[in-house]
């Protein structure tokens, strides 16, 4: 809340990808909660995105679900168009939608390497393109990476490491790119988070948490609040940076 009791981000309007479930619906509900109307991208469930919708309408703030597939460049133009013209501005950007990779080097196909960096890679750049135009001055874009970006503990991991490193050069471009219009552009790295892709009880859980300097999984909600701390007032002033919230898994 603002000081003169005022949600932070009130009038402000933001487009979250792949906000039907995880980290996505954590940051979409985040952002509503500070004051923001939401418009969230979705590929699978239609009932999942309109649960979260709902919440944010509950919350009386403007939501709306668009199914759109990031891998397909058109559907990505349009998504963005299509939010600006129905809530009639584009004040904040999260990058979040994403898919896993995990398996030896040799055993990955064409076919995986092209959805991994059609989804992870080429998708937030084309997002930010297709945005820029749409954005405020003091607009903000952040991207949604990964604790492997930053490193590389176990192996198995090279394709989605590869895509994951790649936002850091993307964001850290865009970031003085946009800076002449105060737009700032930001990273959170996330660590295991527990999420239905990587529950907690999940097979691996324990091994991923032997990395965790705190020894515990994170919550989709802790991602949530960083990522309102980059878009909010107090983050107006960082810009190209990478925000680890990973419970030292990097450390």
């Amino acid at each position: 809340m603002t000081k003169n009791g005022a949600a932070a981000l009130d009038g402000k309007v933001a487009l979250v990808t792949g906000g039907s479930r995880g980290i996505g619906a954590a940051v979409a509900l985040r952002l509503a909660e500070d004051g923001a109307h939401v418009a969230l991208t979705y590929r699978g469930s239609a009932e999942q995105a309109e649960e979260v919708v709902a919440k944010i309408t509950a919350m009386g703030r403007t939501g709306w679900a668009v199914r759109a597939d990031s891998a397909d460049p058109a559907a990505v133009q349009d998504t963005v168009a299509a939010v600006a013209e129905r809530f009639g501005r584009l004040d904040i950007l999260v990058n979040n939608a994403g898919v896993g990779a995990v398996g030896p080097i040799e055993e990955t196909t064409p076919e995986e390497i092209d959805r991994v960096l059609e989804v992870n890679v080429r998708a937030p750049y084309l997002y930010a393109r297709a945005a820029v135009g749409h954005l405020s001055d003091g607009g903000r874009i952040v991207g949604i990476g990964s604790c492997v970006a930053q490193r590389v503990a176990f192996p198995g991991a090279v394709l989605y490491a590869t895509s994951k490193a790649a936002l850091i050069g993307l964001t850290k471009a865009l970031a003085r790119e946009l800076g002449p219009r105060g737009i700032t552009a930001n990273l959170v790295h996330p660590g295991p988070i527990d999420t239905d892709m990587n529950p907690a009880d999940g097979e691996s859980a324990d091994f991923q948490r032997g990395f965790v300097a705190l020894g515990r999984y994170g919550t989709a909600a802790e991602v949530a609040g960083a990522v309102s701390y980059l878009v909010g007032e107090d983050g107006r002033y960082v810009t190209g940076a990478e925000l680890a919230v990973d419970g030292g898994f990097a450390a």
